[in-house]
């Protein structure tokens, strides 16, 4: 009995250290979403000008209500954002060919380059990553945030 208790509490012990690390983990990543980063030609960009223009690209063309949604926030926080990005020279909006009520919002070439070097420093942070992780390591990571989400999603 003193064994499984003593046993229970090194794995409360060691997920409370490893939550630790990740509380640790996800400070340094807020540290970084505060800072606006250059990409390709078009300057600095905030994050939320960075990961809207993503979600743009990403569809490649997408109704403004459509991407409110995709980025969890309100039409007027959108529309603020594409006002600053069309300003940029980074994105453009158009009728949409079926809706002519509807308005599709694309990105211009400025804003296809700020995408492309977005993706760039993504793919290059994964390659790192990846050579620092074995096979293994990466099936445990992929399985231990698929669980912590789910855990979180209660």
């Amino acid at each position: 009995m003193d064994k499984k208790i003593s046993q229970q509490s090194n794995h409360i012990h060691r997920i409370k250290t490893g939550s630790h690390h990740l509380g640790r983990l996800i400070m340094q990543l807020q540290r970084l979403e505060r800072h606006p980063r250059n990409f390709g030609d078009a300057g600095p960009l905030t994050p939320s000008e960075i990961h809207t223009i993503d979600a743009i690209g990403y569809e490649g063309g997408i109704l403004m209500s459509e991407l409110a949604s995709r980025l969890g926030v309100t039409k007027g926080a959108v529309t603020q954002l594409f006002s600053r990005l069309e300003a940029k020279e980074l994105v453009k909006r158009s009728l949409h060919p079926d809706d002519s009520r509807a308005v599709l919002i694309s990105l211009t070439e400025k804003g296809k380059s700020a995408y492309q070097a977005h993706e760039d420093v993504h793919l290059n942070f994964y390659k790192e990553l990846s050579a620092q992780l074995d096979e293994e390591e990466i099936r445990i990571f992929e399985k231990c945030i698929q669980k912590l989400n789910e855990f979180m999603q209660k």
